[in-house]
């Protein structure tokens, strides 16, 4: 066979842009009906899917997020609309920690859309976002809450697989927050990094060397001082660095911790002792221990 021959056997290059990329999209609601609360809408497309294990308490409603896709790169995209109707209850959690991986041009995009009305409750807990080496992430979140409504909210990331010796040198993340409450806002919290992000984490205005860090926002009316107090003496005892504050009705935490294991003993009691100060008996979704 000539040189000619077989290269016109050969299939042609793949135009990366025409790769297949995975799109999804969910749609739930959350009533109450018959002394608990109730599904009232579930829509899905795409990778998006939602699943609800028997919850441990029968007034709040449970869901598990999972992307089919297994993960995400550039061009993909998750749109999530999540709605709490007056009196009902729901705790979410994301099924493992979703994963980033190297992305060639476009950003992989969360756009997550949360209303709350006066009465209900949001327990808004997704396990950690997990960015490989090159990776690119736009995620965006925004809250709308009633007067009276309930809201723990915490969004995780960790840079690279550190337990594996990973090291994410480049890629991008911008992560912003918007709380409004009655229509006004309470937070606008943009974050943004890219380019060398493994020099840029060591720069003590951004990261100061940590490798996962966390956001956690809280707003109920069993939130006040005792609270606080209650959460900085948990996080006092585990190898974090962290700081948690009250912004009027707003509770706010960060935490910074050299990987994600040690983001997660951080973690795991500051959102226990909120869910029990909430209301929330056991306290975690059981995704969160397995």
């Amino acid at each position: 066979m000539t040189l000619a021959e077989d290269c016109a056997e050969r299939p042609a290059a793949v135009d990366p842009r025409a790769l297949e990329r995975a799109h999804g999209s969910l749609e739930l609601e959350i009533g109450w009906r018959d002394g608990r609360s109730a599904l009232r809408l579930h829509r899905e497309r795409g990778c998006a899917k939602a699943r609800f294990p028997r919850p441990a308490v029968p007034q709040v409603f449970e869901a598990v997020l999972i992307n089919t896709a297994g993960g995400m790169t550039a061009g993909d995209r998750i749109e999530q609309r999540v709605r709490v109707h007056e009196a009902g209850s729901l705790i979410v959690s994301g099924q493992a920690a979703e994963k980033v991986y190297r992305c060639k041009g476009a950003d992989a995009e969360v756009l997550t859309s949360l209303w709350v009305d006066n009465g209900a409750s949001l327990f808004w807990l997704p396990q950690e976002t997990i960015l490989f080496d090159g990776a690119r992430l736009v995620r965006r979140t925004e809250v709308d809450l009633g007067e009276k409504a309930r809201l723990l909210l915490v969004e995780a990331a960790v840079l690279g697989r550190t337990a594996r010796g990973e090291e994410l040198r480049f890629g991008r993340l911008v992560d912003q927050r918007v709380l409004r409450r009655s229509g006004n806002f309470l937070l606008v919290d943009p974050f943004r990094i890219e380019g060398p992000i493994g020099r840029l984490a060591e720069r003590p205005a951004l990261l100061g060397g940590a490798r996962a860090f966390a956001t956690i926002l809280a707003v109920g009316p069993e939130l006040d001082a005792a609270a606080c107090e209650a959460v900085r003496a948990a996080l006092a005892v585990v190898p974090v660095r962290a700081a948690c504050g009250l912004r009027g009705p707003l509770l706010l935490c960060r935490l910074l911790a050299s990987d994600g294991f040690e983001l997660r003993r951080g973690l795991l009691p500051a959102l226990e002792i909120l869910l029990r100060r909430m209301g929330v008996m056991p306290g975690l979704p059981r995704v969160w221990t397995c």
